[in-house]
C-alpha cells in the first residue's frame, strides 16, 4: 500500500505505453498515481523515467478496481481521473477489425468495468478512428445486426448503465499544437452526469479566427543534433533521389511508378504512403510504429533516411529528456503508439477548466453545447451528438444480448 500525501487530481493511467498521455496530463496539472502496462519495453521506459511511480507490469484483466486503488494509495471516492487507450489494433482500419471479438478489443470492456468499480469523477479514453465504424456481432447471437458502429454502441451502452454521461468526437492533433496530423477518438466521461463539451481547438491551418497556425515539422525538429534511425532499403533509394520534399511516388514518371510500387500499383485505395518525402513547412503525417514499411514510409524531407527516433519524439512532443528503452525498432513502436503530449495536455486542461465551474455554469455550458458541432478533424459526423441516433437504433439488439455476452468476458 502506497502511503503518500494525496496530490491534486489523482489519476490512474492504464495501457500507459511510453506515457505520452501521462506527460500531457501532468503538464495540465494531474498527478499520475499508478501506471498499468504489460509490454516489457514500455515498462522499462516507464521505470527509466519514473522510477518512483508505482507500476503494474501485467495484464490489467488480472486486477480489480480495489486492487488498483490500493496500489495507487487511494480510497474509493478519491480517484479524479481514470485514463487510457485500450489497444487499438482490434479497431484499426489497417487490421482485421475483429473489435470486441479480439482479445485486445475486449480489454476495452475491462476498462469500462473498472470505471464502475472505482467510480472516478472523470474518465478519458483514446482510440483510433476505426472505433467509430467497428462492428460487433456476438457469435452466440447471429441475429444481432453487425452494423457499422455497433461495437462503439455496445461500449456506450455499458457506460450509460454505470450512470456516466459522455461526449466524444474525432480530433486531429494538429489542431492542438501538435506538429502532426493524427486523428484519434477521445471519449470524455463524467460521473456527475454532465456531457462535457468537445475540446476547443487552439490551432488551425491558417492561424485565423483567433487560433494559432499549425506547427510545422521544421519547427518541431529544429535544433536536434543527434539522429538514431532505421534504414530505407537500397532498392528504394534511387527513387528518393528523384523526389523533393512533400513529394511521393505520384511525382515519378509513370513507368517508374509501376516499377517502384510493383503489384501495389494496380490496387484500389489510397497509396499516398508509398515513397513519401515529408514537407518541412507542414505538420508531419501520422507517425506509424515503423517508418520504413513500404506503404507507410516516412522519409526525411532532404536526406534519404526515415525520420529518426529523436524526430519522432519531438513530433509526439515528448520532452528531450525522456528516455526510451529497447532497440531502435522498439523505440519507434513506443513513440508511434503514444498519444501526442500536446493533445493530452489540451484534453487535461479542458477537463480541469470544466471541473472548476459551479453547477449552474456546468449545466448552462452543457445545454449550450448540445448542438455545437465545431469541426475538429477533416471528417464530418464523428461526434456523439450524431451517433446518438445510431445508438438508439442499435440499443434494442444490444440490450437483449447484454447478459449473455458479458458473461464471456
Amino acid at each position: 500500500m502506497v502511503t503518500t500525501t494525496l496530490t491534486p487530481y489523482p489519476t490512474i493511467s492504464t495501457f500507459s505505453g511510453a506515457m505520452g498521455l501521462d506527460n500531457g496530463l501532468e503538464k495540465a496539472g494531474f498527478s499520475i498515481r499508478l501506471a498499468v502496462e504489460i509490454e516489457k519495453a514500455m515498462c522499462a521506459t516507464i521505470r527509466r523515467n519514473k522510477p518512483s511511480l508505482p507500476l503494474i507490469s501485467d495484464d490489467i484483466r488480472n486486477y480489480s478496481g480495489d486492487e488498483l486503488l490500493q496500489r495507487a494509495g487511494l480510497k474509493k471516492g478519491e480517484l479524479f481521473l481514470l485514463c487510457g487507450g485500450p489497444p487499438c489494433q482490434a479497431f484499426s482500419t489497417a487490421g482485421k477489425r475483429r473489435g470486441l471479438e479480439d482479445e485486445r478489443g475486449n480489454v476495452f470492456l475491462k476498462f469500462i468495468s473498472l470505471v464502475g468499480e472505482m467510480q472516478p469523477k472523470y474518465f478519458l479514453i483514446e482510440n483510433v478512428r476505426g472505433l467509430l465504424s467497428a462492428t460487433y456481432n456476438p457469435a452466440q447471437l447471429p441475429q444481432t445486426p453487425a452494423e457499422k458502429g455497433s461495437a462503439l454502441a455496445y461500449l456506450l451502452y455499458e457506460i450509460e448503465k454505470l450512470g456516466y454521461a459522455y461526449s466524444f468526437t474525432l480530433y486531429d492533433a494538429a489542431n492542438y499544437g501538435v506538429p502532426q496530423h493524427r486523428e484519434r477518438v477521445i471519449i470524455l466521461g463524467s460521473r456527475e452526469g454532465y456531457r462535457l463539451p468537445h475540446i476547443p481547438p487552439t490551432h488551425n491551418e491558417h492561424g485565423n479566427n483567433g487560433l494559432k497556425p499549425w506547427v510545422s515539422l521544421r519547427e518541431a525538429v529544429q535544433g536536434l543534433t543527434s539522429c538514431t534511425s532505421g534504414k530505407i532499403p537500397d532498392k528504394r533509394k534511387p527513387y528518393y533521389k528523384l523526389l523533393t520534399e512533400g513529394q511521393n511516388w505520384k511525382n515519378l514518371p509513370l513507368e517508374m511508378q509501376k516499377a517502384a510500387l510493383g503489384k501495389a500499383f494496380g490496387l484500389q485505395g489510397g497509396k499516398t504512403g508509398f515513397l513519401r518525402r515529408l514537407a518541412w513547412d507542414k505538420p508531419s503525417p501520422t507517425l506509424v510504429t515503423c517508418p520504413t514499411m513500404p506503404a507507410t514510409e516516412l522519409c526525411h524531407p532532404d536526406e534519404i533516411r526515415p525520420l529518426s527516433v529523436e524526430e519522432y519524439a519531438r513530433i509526439q512532443m515528448f520532452p528531450d529528456t525522456w528516455e526510451f528503452a529497447g532497440t531502435t525498432a522498439a523505440k519507434y513502436k513506443q513513440i508511434g503508439n503514444a498519444v501526442p503530449v500536446g493533445l493530452a495536455e489540451a484534453a487535461g486542461r479542458h477537463i480541469l477548466n470544466f471541473d472548476s465551474l459551479n453547477q449552474a455554469e456546468k449545466e448552462r455550458i452543457c445545454e449550450n453545447n448540445r448542438c455545437t458541432l465545431a469541426r475538429h478533424s477533416r471528417y464530418n459526423h464523428t461526434d456523439d451528438l450524431h451517433f446518438r441516433t445510431h445508438l438508439a437504433k442499435l440499443k434494442g439488439a444490444l440490450s437483449t444480448s447484454y447478459n449473455l455476452v458479458l458473461s464471456n468476458y
